[in-house]
């Protein structure tokens, strides 16, 4: 065993209790007679001392030799002390040095000026050592951990559907095609078509993994590989899903204002405590609102980026647009059937960011023909999915959000692949 303890584990500890703690080496201060080594490991740091005379011979100068960033084990004993940092620090019987760092990184990762994200990610495991780094990460984890347990706790199951395809799920170009054996085959988009044939069996059900978009472009907000929530339920409509929505950030957000709270600190924010019920807004609303303001907008125009931030700086924080064109919207939502150019759809925004998609689906075969038809898509395509529509499909309703687009609101991040580990990109292929 490496070690006996994590340095989160020895504030509990009683003085003089023997431990063996495992972690990279922050820095190094030599005073002559006593030497510092703060040593840092995935929930903390703590201060290791080394006394001439009190430490074993030949360990001073080990400590002044250590370059920063190696991995040390250190056995020794817990002293509390309160001049040191957290009120205690470790007296080293022994340190092993077990991968001593060649090189130091081109950027210090405990303060100071930063470079470009570009930069960072190049070397990415070590810019995730730095404090705020690590933070984002594990509120990322933490928000994780309460979507599985809220949406289990609503009944909802959890699956996990194919990432590689044989025909789009939401229409357009922006697919990733790959060699599958002698035919050709397409990263999924989103588990769109499977998450609604799994609400024939099991009623509710949920997904959390990839999706692949093979989009041109390169924002502070988009990516090639994103994780996206997926959610489907059977017998529901789009007011249904928008509830289940909105509770679930609601929950999500409260919970992690407990349980994140060093990580917030951290980072330097207060979390966000979002109330219900959301804004609920009509597209056609927001049209009229933009006018107002001076943007000519026609029935039928998507909102663009310019238009959505000027709808977030007149609502902020969370809200729906709902009823949006039906030509706006993918193969599978359901026109209003009073108003058929529009569709029981909705987008989750928060401020001038689309968090979420939704709506109620087409629920009946010979509606979809006609969808795929209009969308300009072929229904031979989409056979083995149609065919399911001939076992009584029932009406079902769901939505997906990006999960990274969600930790970025959570943690106050602008650019999108500070959220994510090893973002993928138009340029970024590596690491």
């Amino acid at each position: 065993m490496l070690r006996t303890h994590r340095t989160s584990d020895l504030g509990r500890l009683r003085d003089g209790q023997r431990v063996r703690i495992a972690g990279w080496v922050s820095s190094v201060r030599d005073q002559g007679s006593i030497s510092f080594l703060i040593l840092r490991d995935g929930w903390g740091e703590v201060q290791v001392t080394a006394k001439r005379g009190e430490s074993p011979e030949g360990l001073l100068e080990l400590l002044r030799r250590v370059p920063e960033h190696s991995s040390v084990v250190v056995r020794g004993m817990v002293r509390r002390d309160p001049r040191a940092p957290g009120g205690l620090e470790v007296v080293p019987s022994r340190i092993s040095v077990v991968s001593r760092a060649r090189k130091q990184p081109p950027f210090s990762v405990y303060g100071g000026s930063l470079p470009s994200i570009d930069k960072r990610l190049d070397i990415r495991a070590v810019d995730l050592r730095r404090a705020k780094a690590r933070a984002i990460f594990r509120v990322r984890h933490a928000a994780l951990q309460a979507i599985r347990r809220f949406l289990d706790s609503r009944g909802l199951m959890e699956v996990q559907t194919p990432k590689i395809i044989a025909t789009a799920t939401e229409g357009g170009a922006d697919l990733f095609p790959v060699l599958y054996f002698d035919r050709e085959a397409f990263l999924a988009q989103s588990p769109q078509l499977y998450k609604e044939q799994l609400t024939m069996a099991f009623d509710g059900v949920f997904e959390i993994g990839p999706i692949f978009r093979a989009e041109p472009s390169r924002t502070l907000r988009h990516l090639s590989e994103a994780i996206s929530v997926d959610v489907e339920m059977a017998f529901a409509d789009y007011g249904d899903v928008m509830k289940l929505l909105e509770e679930m950030i609601v929950r999500v957000s409260r919970e992690l204002s407990r349980r994140a709270r060093e990580e917030f600190a951290v980072l330097g924010r207060e979390p966000e405590l979002p109330s219900r019920p959301f804004p609920r807004l009509t597209y056609e609303r927001c049209l009229s609102m933009l006018r107002d303001a001076g943007v000519e907008k026609e029935f039928g125009d998507d909102l663009s980026t310019e238009d959505l931030k000027e709808l977030g700086r007149m609502i902020g924080g969370y809200y729906f647009i709902t009823d949006w064109p039906t030509k706006l919207k993918p193969f599978y939502i359901k026109p209003k059937s009073r108003r058929p150019e529009l569709s029981e759809s909705f987008d989750l925004m928060h401020g001038d960011l689309e968090l979420s998609s939704g709506g109620t689906r087409i629920h009946r075969r010979s509606a979809l023909v006609r969808r795929l038809r209009e969308k300009g898509l072929k229904p031979r395509d989409f056979e083995y999915h149609l065919r399911v529509f001939d076992y009584g499909m029932p009406p079902h309703a769901g939505f997906g959000m990006g999960l990274d687009r969600f930790v970025m609101v959570l943690t106050g991040q602008e650019n999108i692949r500070e959220v994510v580990a090893y973002p993928r990109d138009i340029r970024r292929l590596t690491p």
